[in-house]
């Protein structure tokens, strides 16, 4: 009896090996096979000098004040057109919403479907005290060992600057584009995007202009990053997560400390209660959607155990979805993410407040509503319905439409990038945060979030933080990247 059940387990685990080794054979890879194309010329010092100088300029947004260094905006401005002529003379300007900078080159196909290339003119705030952390003081625009130091050379004075290269090059050679191209570059991305992308896209709708492709800042090429993978992974972001925060009110038995209220009454004892429940209880999460397909893209490049596991979801789901959601980065892949941010309550060490306020910020996967959100939020508040309030701040949005990657517009932009960057893989991924391009969702279904930069572990910390800086090289690269994009998707029914 024993020698049966030990055979029939024999033969279950080998049918189980045999099953895992046959879908995993049968996940082939899904990268695109891209012909080599010759390596466009450019001058790495002279574009690194034109960067750095526009480095040197602290165009830092305000959330609350429109012309907060109006005049750094301004000096610019006019180092754009005093570097880039070509650009100023053959494309149309206009400056929307005060500071922020719409470029249009004219189409030979007045009919075709234009086409956009997004950046942002505005960096983040150096940390105070943290000036000298830097390598390099953060707005040198320093040119040292192979890079462009100082805030903004990467976020995102780099996609912008490098765009312009690449505009002004091919305007250098007579080319001119079937379909229109828009340059929008906003100067407010950093605190929303209200006073500039968002007035640049009403003001195409109100056009009637139809976008057939966006690509705007968003996911990298992410080198040693991505466990399993041997190669360098270019992320396409095809969808971006919403944003929502929301204020709790809470009401409760106010008194002296010396006669506390009874166990559970205060208004700190029942904020604490449902912000505890809501950080641990957060929405539902899963691989499916812009993750799925991630993984699904990847799982044929990795090698071993990972390939195995990747490539049969079906049976190691529940455990890599534990693992995946142990990391912050990776969690954030697949839910709607609880972030307990602001919390008020009382002002006096002997008085028992009446009322205590939170904030909480909510970042919504596609799929997942504003709705759903405040519902999530009442189920975790064991407080009378009376006794709380729930209000949405400005700003709230959902996630953005999720662009397909069937399409010619996103086969088009992967093979752009292994033609430029032939060492990567290519793969669809969900942008965590907040982007400029969110705006246009309503003029185009083909809105991709990709910067062509690469990044390793290391220079991840850098994003938004001490030291950012950005290798020459790879500069040189993204102005080829660009180059190379436009000359590709400006043809009237590009085929890649």
């Amino acid at each position: 009896m024993i020698k049966k059940l030990l055979l029939g387990l024999l033969a279950l685990v080998l049918l189980l090996a045999v099953a895992l080794g046959i879908n995993t054979a049968r996940k082939g890879s899904r990268q695109l096979e891209v012909a080599p194309i010759a390596k466009l010329p450019v001058d790495d010092a002279a574009v690194a000098g034109r960067l750095a100088e526009a480095v040197r300029l602290r165009t830092e947004s305000s959330r609350d004040d429109a012309n907060a260094n109006a005049g750094q905006f301004l000096q610019f401005h006019a180092l754009l057109q005093q570097r880039f002529p070509l650009v100023h003379a053959k494309l149309k300007r206009e400056v929307v919403g005060e500071l922020s900078l719409l470029y249009t080159w004219p189409g030979s196909d007045a009919k075709a479907a234009p086409v956009m290339l997004m950046a942002h003119q505005d960096v983040v705030p150096v940390a105070p005290g943290t000036e000298g952390d830097w390598a390099q003081p953060p707005y040198s625009g320093a040119i040292e060992g192979g890079f462009v130091w100082g805030r903004g050379s990467w976020d995102d004075k780099g996609n912008l600057m490098s765009q312009l290269e690449a505009v002004e090059m091919l305007l250098a050679s007579g080319f001119t584009p079937q379909r229109t191209i828009y340059l929008a570059f906003g100067a407010d991305e950093e605190v929303g995007g209200l006073r500039g992308a968002a007035k640049i896209a009403a003001l195409l709708q109100e056009r009637k202009v139809r976008l057939d492709f966006v690509i705007d800042e968003g996911l990298l090429i992410l080198d040693g990053v991505m466990p399993g993978l041997s190669k360098p992974a270019a992320v396409i972001g095809v969808a971006e997560k919403g944003y929502m925060s929301v204020v709790m009110k809470m009401s409760g038995t106010p008194g002296h400390s010396s006669m506390p209220p009874h166990k559970g009454s205060s208004a700190i004892a029942m904020m604490s209660d449902a912000l505890s429940r809501l950080d641990a209880e957060q929405m539902p999460g899963g691989i499916r959607g812009v993750a799925g397909e991630l993984f699904d893209t990847l799982a044929p490049e990795m090698g071993g155990v990972n390939r195995v596991v990747l490539s049969n979801l079906w049976l190691f789901r529940p455990v890599v979805q534990k693992q995946l959601e142990g990391a912050a980065s990776t969690n954030a892949m697949l839910r709607t993410t609880t972030a307990l941010t602001i919390v008020n309550a009382g002002n006096r060490d002997n008085v028992v407040p009446g009322r205590a306020e939170a904030t909480v910020n909510f970042r919504l996967l596609p799929g997942d509503s504003k709705e759903q959100v405040i519902e999530h939020m009442r189920s975790k508040i064991s407080a009378p319905t009376a006794q709380y309030e729930l209000s949405t701040l400005p700003g709230a949005v959902d996630a953005s439409k999720v662009a397909p990657t069937d399409s010619t517009q996103y086969r088009l932009l992967n093979q752009t990038i292994r033609e430029i960057f032939p060492d990567v893989l290519v793969a669809p991924g969900l942008m965590v945060a907040g982007t400029d391009s969110q705006h246009y969702g309503a003029i185009s279904d083909h809105i991709f979030k990709f910067s062509p930069v690469r990044a390793d572990s290391e220079d991840l910390k850098r994003f938004h933080g001490t030291n950012e800086r950005l290798q020459i090289a790879n500069y040189a690269d993204a102005i080829r990247f660009y180059h190379r994009l436009i000359g590709q998707v400006s043809q009237v029914g590009a085929k890649p």
